[in-house]
């Protein structure tokens, strides 16, 4: 299968697609598609397993594509400013990623859900209980806000990063959280009180932005509804003229 990534802050994934090939996508993650492209909406996986991908941030229904015959182009896109992140799964090869991170990817990859043993990563580690875990054969693709950072860690190597920026990591990579520091700059520093430890040997990627900080910079600029009846429910545009 081929694909071509396009775009620049707001990336968008094409894949050709044979006659026997198949690829399933995020619900509501298709961009275009060639006219000899057929989707269908299935429960992948069974009633239990769907279940499960819904808590990690997936639709309950996952979309499927094929070509009634000949060569066929579909195209997926992420639904806020951000990168797509190619990864090729083979067998002994598996990547747990953020949940919601998953776009689409080849059927031969199975997507599951990866959740956190320890109570204490879960619920102070800012990535959250549920991740995505992705393992199987074949190309895979995820959805990152902000730009993608990809480090390599070395045995041992340790990498502390703010919450709710980790992208995605290898199985091998050991995931964790501690404290920022003491009493000071756990309240003080802006950072929180937690920080997520990445300790390798394996790959990581990280992400530049959340959408939770995207929201927050945004908030103080949108209009509130106590503005919106102050001027009796008016909306008043400036122009350029």
């Amino acid at each position: 299968m081929d694909y071509q990534i396009d775009g620049d802050n707001l990336e968008v994934v094409s894949l050709q697609i044979g006659g026997n090939e198949r690829i399933f996508g995020e619900a509501g993650a298709l961009n275009y598609m060639s006219g000899n492209v057929r989707m269908s909406t299935e429960a992948e996986g069974g009633f239990m397993k769907s279940l499960k991908r819904s808590f990690s941030g997936e639709s309950f229904f996952l979309t499927k594509f094929g070509t009634t015959g000949g060569q066929g182009l579909v195209a997926f896109a992420g639904k806020s400013p951000g990168r797509i992140l190619p990864l090729e799964i083979q067998p002994g090869k598996e990547y747990i990623a953020q949940k919601d991170a998953f776009l689409c990817a080849e059927e031969g990859v199975d997507l599951d859900v990866h959740t956190q043993k320890k109570l204490g990563k879960g619920l102070f580690g800012g990535e959250g209980f549920i991740l995505q875990k992705l393992s199987g054969t074949g190309m895979a693709f995820l959805h990152i806000p902000g730009d993608l950072i990809e480090k390599e860690l070395q045995p041992n190597q340790l990498l502390k990063v703010s919450t709710g920026h980790v992208a995605a990591f290898e199985p091998s990579v050991d995931f964790n959280v501690e404290r920022t520091g003491g009493i000071k700059s756990s309240f003080f520093s802006g950072e929180g009180l937690f920080m997520t430890t990445l300790r390798g040997p394996g790959k990581v990627w990280l992400r530049s932005m959340t959408l939770q900080d995207l929201a927050s910079s945004l908030k103080p600029h949108l209009p509130s509804k106590n503005s919106d009846s102050s001027s009796g429910g008016m909306s008043i545009s400036f122009g350029k003229g």
